[in-house]
């Protein structure tokens, strides 16, 4: 599968997954890169992984979507295999005007996962059918 990351991006979670796993925090030059990479989103996903805000869903299949708490309280499903958040800000700032690779959803989806903080859940594939083809209820 073809990723939508950058290099460097990719680079830069492993080295927060390392980081993390042994010191339990995001030293200030990892942030400083985030901050770099990422731009103004990244502190923006960074609360939302503190407010434990994203959820990993899957299903006996091995299907896998991700809730995420908005900071609205709206709940977005990120399909990162995809590289797609339904958020006003992906459509607007990532598709539309190409200002960043992605928005602070994806972004706290790819931090809890380096993090491992992660909030995990089980669905049904009934469920998982729902949810791919927005049926489902937030």
């Amino acid at each position: 599968m073809r990723s939508f990351l950058p290099v460097v991006a990719k680079q830069l979670f492993r080295d927060i997954q390392k980081t993390y796993e042994e010191t339990s925090q995001i030293p200030d030059d990892l942030l400083i890169a985030l901050k770099f990479v990422f731009g103004p989103c990244a502190l923006q996903a960074l609360d939302l992984v503190d407010q434990r805000s994203v959820t990993c869903l899957s299903s006996p299949s091995g299907r896998k979507a991700f809730q995420v708490m908005g900071g609205s309280g709206r709940l977005y499903t990120c399909f990162v295999s995809c590289h797609y958040c339904p958020c006003p800000a992906f459509a607007y700032t990532v598709l539309r005007r190409n200002e960043g690779p992605l928005c602070k959803h994806i972004l706290a989806v790819y931090l809890c996962q380096a993090m491992g903080v992660t909030q995990q859940e089980s669905v049904s594939d009934q469920q998982m059918t729902m949810l791919l083809s927005g049926t489902a209820d937030s």
